[in-house]
């Protein structure tokens, strides 16, 4: 689809094409400092066009009121039946049609249409006024830390020499899926400066072919191993690289994990603000170390996915995380001050409001902590579609928009782009501001060495670097463009495996990760580790007699296969990543049936699976009785909101097991050698589950929460319960009793509760 230069639409902060309307009453009010001023409204203009049509309503409403209505010829007419009436009859000719009648219900529907359509309409159009976050302008320069000094000199260098319109390229994604990337930038092509490939994500690499699904962020915060951090951060950089991405989309550090039912918690690494620090700072040191620029994200206090974007849950607006100074910086900031210190190139400003201030348009949060009290020296981009103005959002030091459409996806008017354009010709954006927006990006690429055309070559034609993957198809020879109406082909996908290989095979890394985030929380008669040959000296009995083991759940098995919903968008099969742009394709998945059937001596060993999480106890009591060792394999899964699955949409319903977990356990622990056996409880999950209804059975020895573990998940799994690999994992998290424990602001905001759902920090 072309994209379309038609600015009419364009709101908050755009310039109109036919009538300009300036958001300051003067560019130096717009550039005062934050003492003088006030927060510019991101949505001013919007409330000012949405009055003038909502009373046009109102007097269409007046009019319709105000019909004359005839009288009705049934009002002469005489009951001939007498006044003594029953009080049925009474009803009755109560409810006779009349034309009196027919002419008053029209009018209540009509006015009852007219208000709700002026309600719907006054919601989809009121905006808060001022917001309530303190307003800091002008946005902080950048250059101004010695470690960054040789890197902006080069990119203020280079700024000079371009055009205007290639400042606003280099500032302004292409559009989704105009390009081969999920975000790809304009070029500066005069300079030598590329397109910049921006691709997911925190867990691996989204869209892409041969590539590592890493544990996710959660397991590995559960390692409380610094060093395992480094080296997936590592590992996730150099895979990058290699299929040619210049930004990588992670490390998530936001949400925290503020509520336990959070759909994304589990991108981040748990929800202490120090170990979030530590592991995404370590995260960030790895995935630099190999030249490719790392992202911190989402900033900031975007903790449900409910209501956490504008349209997506039918509101025309995001919701407002309400949140004090103190409450900010001492537990929501923390992750992303460490970030900084280490030096990450980009942080992306999140899709809420904060303080009832869109995060991307939040001049205190962007240009007077970010940048100014924290001293970032590289560029804040959107989340995907989170920028809801033009010049406010560029003058409260928003850099660069993602992906480049405007306020809803493909919509072709962009809120950068020739906006931005006009707004530094006309004077409603100071050239100091766009000078800065790109020459913060040109500096992030000179720190990470991408410069370098020997180790990141130029893209075609004059060159075959770029990247080497579409994230739009499959197959071989593509589209390029595949959002537009250019039909021009190309090969996309070159397939390149950038998994390693031998000692350096990433499966094994992956491996060693899961296997140290697996969190052992009960060993009642030191059940674990097994023994692969099934009994223990103790407990073998006379004569030749096979060890018995059940293995039951639905979570146990392949399902489908691992990528049979897109962005893994369902749960079925066993567990290993949670959904949405976090995810990343598998490009196999060990099952713990499968790590288990080759674990086990089958010479010694019988083994059954029962993949299925209902089943037939009751029918066949045997399948559970004849066991002497019963595992079970239960999970618990969400993700991003876009996405909703099984009742499911994005953020958890509740704390418990899913698709009937708590009564598999219970089932398959009552009957388990017909209570003689042991039961073994494994849980795949998103974050903390409710464990209470059957961890203090007699029956059950050992629970393992091994969270969300990758591709390598059975073989890891195997490596703990067999004593290979020492059971050392903690708890990222608290495991409550119920979601009570958790204080109020533990619970997700299902139902909105303003026409702007407001949630209040309160720690």
């Amino acid at each position: 689809m072309a994209r379309r230069k038609d600015l009419s639409g364009s709101r908050e902060g755009l310039l109109r094409s036919n009538n300009v309307i300036p958001l300051r009453r003067s560019l130096e009010e717009a550039y005062r400092s934050s003492s003088e001023d006030e927060e510019l409204d991101e949505l001013e203009l919007l409330q000012e066009g949405g009055t003038s049509q909502y009373k046009s309503r109102t007097r269409y409403r007046d009019e319709a009121n105000g019909l004359n209505t005839p009288t009705s010829a049934y009002e002469k007419a005489t009951d001939m039946r007498g006044k003594a009436r029953s009080p049925l009859r009474r009803i009755g000719r109560a409810c006779r049609p009349s034309r009196t009648c027919l002419i008053v219900t029209f009018i209540m529907l009509a006015g009852l249409i007219a208000l709700l359509s002026g309600s719907g309409y006054w919601v989809y159009k009121n905006a808060p006024v001022d917001g309530q976050s303190p307003p800091w302008y002008p946005s902080p320069r950048g250059g101004t830390l010695n470690s960054w000094r040789e890197s902006y000199e080069k990119a203020e260098a280079m700024v000079k020499k371009m055009s205007l319109l290639e400042k606003v390229n280099v500032t302004t994604g292409v559009g989704w899926s105009q390009d081969l990337c999920v975000g790809n930038t304009g070029p500066a092509s005069s300079v030598g400066f590329p397109s910049l490939c921006l691709q997911d994500g925190p867990l691996g690499i989204r869209f892409a072919d041969h590539s590592t699904a890493f544990p996710a962020a959660l397991t590995v915060g559960a390692t409380w191993n610094k060093d395992l951090m480094y080296k997936r951060g590592r590992a996730h950089g150099l895979e990058a690289k290699l299929k040619g991405i210049n930004v990588l989309l992670g490390p998530s550090m936001g949400p925290i994990g503020r509520m336990p039912a959070g759909g994304r918690n589990w991108e981040g690494f748990g929800s202490d603000p120090v170990l979030q620090a530590v592991g995404a700072s370590e995260t960030i040191k790895g995935i630099q170390d190999e030249g490719v620029m790392a992202t911190a994200k989402h900033y900031i206090a975007n903790e449900q996915e409910h209501f956490r974007q504008a349209f997506e849950w039918g509101l025309p607006n995001a919701m407002s995380s309400n949140i004090d100074d103190r409450t900010l910086h001492e537990l929501y900031l923390w992750p992303f001050a460490e970030s900084i210190k280490v030096g990450v190139a980009a942080v992306m400003c999140s899709y809420n409001m904060v303080n009832n201030s869109y995060a991307c348009g939040n001049s205190k949060l962007l240009n007077g902590i970010l940048k100014d009290e924290l001293g970032f020296q590289g560029f804040v981009q959107s989340d995907w579609l989170a920028q809801r103005s033009g010049v406010a959002s560029a003058l409260a030091g928003l850099d660069m928009t993602m992906p480049g459409d405007g306020l809803r996806w493909l919509d072709g008017n962009s809120l950068f782009g020739p906006s931005l354009t006009m707004a530094i010709l006309n004077g409603s954006l100071p050239t100091e501001r766009i000078q800065d927006m790109a020459t913060r990006i040109i500096a992030a690429w000179y720190r990470l060495g991408q410069d370098d055309k020997s180790r990141w070559p130029a893209p075609p034609p004059e060159g075959e670097g770029g990247p080497n993957f579409s994230s739009w198809t499959n197959d071989e020879v593509g589209l390029i463009h595949q959002g537009s109406d250019d039909k021009t082909t190309a090969v996309v996908n070159k397939f390149v495996d950038v998994q390693g290989e031998g000692e350096n095979f990433h499966g094994r890394l992956a491996q060693k990760i899961a296997a140290e985030g697996t969190v052992l929380v009960k060993n009642e008669d030191n059940i674990l580790p097994l023994s692969r040959q099934g009994w223990s000296s103790q407990e073998k009995p006379e004569g030749d007699v096979k060890y018995r083991v059940g293995v039951f759940g639905e979570d146990a098995g392949p399902g489908k296969g691992p990528n049979v919903c897109p962005d893994r968008g369902c749960n079925q099969g066993t567990l290993a990543s949670g959904w949405g742009s976090g995810a990343a394709d598998f490009p196999y998945l060990v099952t713990p049936l499968k790590a288990l059937e080759s674990a086990f001596d089958f010479s010694k060993v019988h083994l059954t699976s029962y993949l299925t999480n209902t089943p037939s106890i009751k029918t066949t009591p045997s399948i559970v009785e004849d066991q002497e060792l019963c595992i079970v394999f239960i999970n618990s899964d969400g993700g991003e909101g876009y996405i909703a699955s099984d009742g499911i949409q994005g953020d958890r319903n509740d704390l418990h097991p899913q698709k009937g977990g708590d009564d598999l356990v219970k089932g398959v622990a009552a009957g388990c050698g017909k209570g003689k056996g042991s039961t073994i409880v494994v849980v795949h999950a998103i974050g903390p589950v409710i464990v209470e209804e059957w961890v203090d059975i007699l029956g059950v020895k050992a629970v393992l929460l091994a969270n969300l573990p990758g591709k390598e998940s059975g073989n890891a799994l195997v490596d703990v319960l067999f004593g290979d690999v020492d059971a050392s994992g903690r708890l990222p998290y608290t495991v409550g009793k119920s979601l009570d424990d958790y204080g109020e602001g533990g619970k997700i905001l299902y139902y909105p509760n303003a026409v702007i759902p407001q949630q209040d920090f309160k720690e």
